[in-house]
């Protein structure tokens, strides 16, 4: 029989000075897709929403799990987590790689990282 380690959830909570990217969804977009591509991950469905003179939250959909952002400029804070599953490959790795893009990109000043072994 088959072991299997369904992987690593990443959970972060970011805060940063600079609240400008928290109120661009589609500049976050055009990260996550760039990412996505990198880590050769497979994308099935995705929803931004902007919400008027505030943040964005987003949810996208993966075959491996998903990455999920929310932002709140007016407060300086981002949560976000990203799961990518080990069914097929490990990807522990590529997962790390995606939370630490996303606190760069949002120029994290404190980050709260969370993993759990799922």
């Amino acid at each position: 029989m088959k072991t299997y380690s369904p992987g690593l959830h990443f959970i972060g909570d970011i805060e940063a000075e600079n609240v400008a990217p928290m109120f661009d969804a589609k500049a976050c977009k055009t990260l996550i897709d760039a990412l996505i591509t990198k880590h050769g991950l497979n994308k099935v469905g995705e929803v931004y929403h902007s919400f008027d003179n505030a943040g964005f939250t987003a949810a996208i959909c993966l075959t491996e799990s998903h990455i999920s952002v929310h932002t709140w400029p007016e407060y300086g804070r981002v949560t976000f987590d990203v799961f990518l599953s080990n069914y097929e490959n490990n990807n522990d790795g590529k997962g790390e790689d995606i939370f630490n893009e996303i606190s760069a990109y949002f120029s994290a000043i404190t980050v709260a990282k969370n993993i759990l072994r799922r």
